[in-house]
């Protein structure tokens, strides 16, 4: 279980806002922090890094402390099993892939960690290039590959796919969910797209203004309902046309062109540029406007 009581008051520049969150997260989930800039979500998670200190707080990691103020307890970012990828990847310039992984390694750690990780993210035949040859994609894939050299407990990401174009993100919340599952991780994603969130997340936290307001799954918090299906896809709207007694809902999903049948009341509230919900049961596709 981790446990965390954290709270800050935060100079924003609307003024001061209070800071004030409460968690109890089970390990092993896919946990997104969702809400507006300013919201408190990138200072949640700097504050579960060690890299800003709440006022007062707890932080508690299975039977670890991590964080007691009360007890005057406050460990450094170094002693917490913590993985942290930023959306502007961090690499060194003058280090090739494999030295930026490399370099991560605590002492007398076992190397093989770093040919491994090499592998899952597929940047074997880049590991000798330098960062200015690489892609932003295969930067950010370093970027992750490094954050897991030392096996943390618990990966924190702000936003690392929002400089991506569509198809290269949709590649590396592939990578993302692989690496989750693979080193059983607890991860938690800060992200305003909610295709991604849909994808990646078995839980939502929505911020507001510092605090929790809402908590579900993302199609339980973006959807007006529920829906069981074979298959669920989220996608953008790019087109709406009539067809005889019916409409043609045209769907961006990825990088792929999806059209679909809908009713007049399926659309009403719909316009382009709306994210979707697609899913189909016995090849009945459904749409619906994600909130």
């Amino acid at each position: 279980m981790i446990q965390l009581s954290l709270h800050k008051q935060l100079h924003t520049a609307e003024g001061t806002m209070p800071l004030d969150i409460e968690l109890a997260l089970e390990p092993g989930q896919f946990i997104t922090l969702y809400g507006d800039s300013g919201a408190g979500k990138t200072s949640t998670l700097r504050m579960l890094a060690g890299l800003l200190s709440p006022d007062h707080g707890k932080i508690k990691v299975n039977e670890n402390i991590w964080l007691d103020t009360n007890a005057k307890i406050n460990l450094t970012p170094q002693k917490r099993k913590i993985g942290f990828v930023f959306q502007d990847y961090a690499l060194f310039p003058n280090m090739t892939v494999r030295e930026n992984l490399e370099y991560a390694l605590t002492k007398n750690q076992d190397t093989s960690i770093v040919d491994e990780l090499i592998a899952i993210v597929a940047l074997g035949e880049l590991q000798h290039q330098k960062p200015n040859r690489l892609s932003g994609g295969q930067q950010q894939r370093v970027a992750l590959a490094r954050a897991l050299v030392q096996r943390p407990e618990i990966l924190l990401l702000d936003e690392p796919l929002s400089a991506l174009d569509t198809k290269m993100r949709i590649a590396l919340q592939d990578y993302i969910l692989k690496l989750h599952k693979q080193y059983n991780l607890t991860t938690i994603l800060v992200s305003h797209n909610i295709g991604e969130i849909i994808k990646l997340s078995d839980t939502v936290y929505i911020l507001e203004n510092g605090s929790i307001t809402k908590s579900g799954t993302p199609t339980a918090i973006f959807t007006s309902h529920q829906m069981s299906a074979k298959f669920r896809f989220t996608g953008e709207v790019i087109a709406i046309h009539p067809e005889d007694v019916v409409y043609i809902v045209t769907v961006l999903i990825g990088t792929n062109v999806v059209k679909i049948i809908a009713q007049e009341s399926e659309i009403q509230d719909l316009t382009i540029g709306d994210t979707v919900v697609v899913a189909s049961k016995a090849f009945n596709p459904v749409i619906q406007k994600v909130l």
